[in-house]
């Protein structure tokens, strides 16, 4: 347990410099210029998810069960799960009307991960994982919409062209990895 706590530490702590400390973080940027600054940013995450990686394996292994989810909260989580994959894939494709309206949708597409695995699941390394990253991804959405405002940062409007192919990509990549890459990667099949 200790290292998925070090690793959430770590990780996400890397990932929250904006939220706590945002004139730090542009003064170190500009001191050590963009691609020093991206590169030191992309080595701690890295080292970071590989210690939370390899802590979850390890609490796994041995898990705490805080109390048992009903069999139909899967089935919630796989819906929540299709929404997060697409709100993932709409961070990515220029001009579709999701980014457009909600503004940050990969941070919005890691609450829904985060909460539709806490619903699933009911161990301690569970929670304290995913229970991690919903609240990181609450407070990284309200500092970015934050900046939004006080920046009075504005969206393209965004097409309906785009915004089907974000769905298509989105619903696709759910397919995939719910019925073939969660099973070969994390072992466990979400839908039996």
């Amino acid at each position: 347990m200790l290292y998925l706590l070090l690793g959430l530490v770590v990780f996400l702590g890397v990932h929250s410099v904006r939220i706590f400390a945002e004139d730090w973080r542009n003064q170190t940027r500009t001191r050590l210029g963009e691609a020093a600054w991206k590169g030191l940013y992309s080595l701690v995450s890295l080292a970071g998810l590989a210690l939370l990686i390899w802590g979850f394996g390890q609490a796994r292994q041995q898990p705490v069960q805080l109390w048992s989810p009903p069999a139909g909260m899967r089935h919630l989580a796989s819906v929540l799960m299709l929404a997060s994959f697409v709100l993932l894939v709409a961070s990515y494709v220029p001009g579709n009307r999701i980014k457009a309206r909600l503004h940050h949708p990969m941070v919005l597409g890691v609450k829904f991960w985060a909460l539709a695995h806490l619903l699933a699941n009911g161990t301690v390394a569970h929670v304290l994982l995913f229970g991690s990253f919903l609240a990181w991804a609450a407070l990284d959405f309200r500092a970015a919409r934050q900046r939004d405002r006080l920046q009075h940062t504005r969206y393209p409007e965004g097409t309906t062209g785009a915004t089907g192919v974000t769905v298509a990509i989105g619903v696709a990549a759910w397919i995939g990895f719910t019925l073939w890459l969660h099973g070969l990667l994390i072992g466990v099949r979400p839908l039996g």
